[in-house]
């Protein structure tokens, strides 16, 4: 018998086939979706998925190539709503269905994105974001805790710089799921975890690149809220310099990515070593400048000291100029104070003179009036004085008796007299 001939396919001829039909079938198709891990390659080529527009979960993996990139008119980016115009092709080396982009168009933002914009605009307001908030790293942190997968790209990253640029600083990993539904409360316990351990002085929250979809737990209000709370400053490194999630707008500091997180956490200890080496070098110029400008002083000092006689002539030259100043400082001294005392002296002798002129004037004057009140003057004007036998004044003739006698006393002499008859009586 005859073997039958066999009919199976190469995997090759069958991929080959099933393009040709595409191609046939859909050589030109447009195609509405949600643009999704939007990347640019360096060829220029463009590679990303559209999601379906209504929520369902198909998606499909799109390929645009470097000319028909050039030509587009905005920049794409994940979650924007746009129509594809192309051809459906099978990537043979994976056996994936794709569509090769010859056109692109915005049609709208995609609704996960219009929900990144709400939430974003919502904390925003709330202050979360704020710069002033922002607090700076420790300048050489001796420990770090690291928040990230531990079965993911992003730990080895930062392990790896960390352990080449500064291998002074510790990591502490604290293992969280960074995708899926149960991913934000993961992320708000180990950021909990992280702050509180009592080496750690700062934290590094960190996951490799992904879509809208994967890098959303960081989006989650719950982490932003986590991280703004955080005692600890924070360095968010979440997927690709192009990915900017709301966690990186919270965080302290913001890395394109892991790796770039842990190069920002702490300096290199290159760095370091040749910013000491420089310090050291400046510091031993320093300390032989001061060293050349001590031995200086101290050769002035010991050409003072070889010379000791010199130093004492110098000083008794002193010491005579300055007795020669003294003698002659005494001497005008002398001179002004003899002619102040001339001076005062010939001031006091005039004030004397003119003291005693005064008192002989006013001598005179109470002489006078001393002499115009002597009785005897009165009694050389022809008045007499009369006493009693006691010497006694007698000054009214009302008393006197018949016989009393008397004494008359005139300027040039006095006489005794007797009453004859009293007074009043006729004579």
């Amino acid at each position: 018998m005859l073997e039958p001939v066999s009919r199976a396919w190469s995997v090759g001829a069958l991929l080959l086939a099933v393009g040709d039909a595409l191609s046939a079938r859909f050589a030109s198709v447009s195609v509405r979706g949600e643009l999704s891990g939007f990347t640019r390659a360096g060829s220029g080529h463009c590679y990303f998925t559209l999601k379906d527009g209504s929520g369902a979960g198909a998606t499909l993996r799109c390929a645009m190539f470097r000319r028909a990139a050039s030509l587009l008119a905005f920049a794409p980016r994940d979650g924007q709503q746009v129509e594809l115009r192309g051809r459906l092709a099978v990537y043979e080396a994976r056996g994936e269905l794709q569509m090769v982009v010859e056109a692109m168009s915005v049609v709208g933002a995609g609704s996960l994105y219009e929900e990144f914009l709400r939430l974003k605009a919502r904390l925003e307001a709330l202050g979360l974001f704020d710069a002033a908030r922002k607090r700076a790293l420790p300048a050489l942190p001796r420990c770090v805790a690291l928040v990230t997968s531990a079965s993911g790209a992003a730990l080895h990253d930062v392990v790896t710089t960390l352990a080449r640029r500064a291998p002074y600083v510790q990591v502490h990993l604290v293992p969280s799921l960074v995708q899926g539904a149960e991913a934000p409360a993961a992320l708000v316990r180990a950021l909990a975890t992280a702050a509180a351990d009592p080496q750690a002085e700062a934290i590094l929250l960190c996951r490799g690149g992904g879509s809208l979809e994967d890098l959303w737990a960081f989006n989650d209000e719950r982490v932003v809220r986590a991280i703004a709370a955080s005692p600890l400053p924070v360095v968010c490194g979440v997927g690709h310099e192009s990915d900017i999630t709301l966690a990186d707008l919270a965080a302290d500091h913001r890395a394109a990515t892991p790796t770039a997180a842990a190069e920002q956490i702490a300096a290199a200890l290159d760095e370091l070593l040749v910013s000491l080496d420089t310090r050291a070098r400046l510091l031993r110029r320093q300390v032989l400048r001061e060293l050349d400008r001590h031995s200086q002083r101290l050769d002035l000092l010991g050409l003072r000291l070889r010379r000791p006689a010199q130093s004492i002539g110098l000083q008794r030259l002193a010491l005579q100029r300055q007795g020669e100043r003294l003698q002659a400082a005494l001497r005008e001294a002398g001179r002004q104070n003899a002619e102040l005392l001339q001076v005062r002296g010939q001031r006091l002798q005039r004030t004397a003179q003119q003291g005693v002129a005064v008192r002989r004037a006013r001598l005179a004057e109470l002489s006078a009036q001393l002499g115009a009140l002597d009785p005897r003057r009165v009694l050389e004007r022809g008045y007499a004085w009369i006493t009693d036998a006691d010497g006694q004044p007698v000054l009214r003739a009302q008393g006197l008796q018949p016989g009393q006698a008397l004494t008359a006393v005139w300027a040039d002499g006095e006489a005794g007299m007797t009453v004859t008859h009293p007074p009043g009586a006729p004579r």
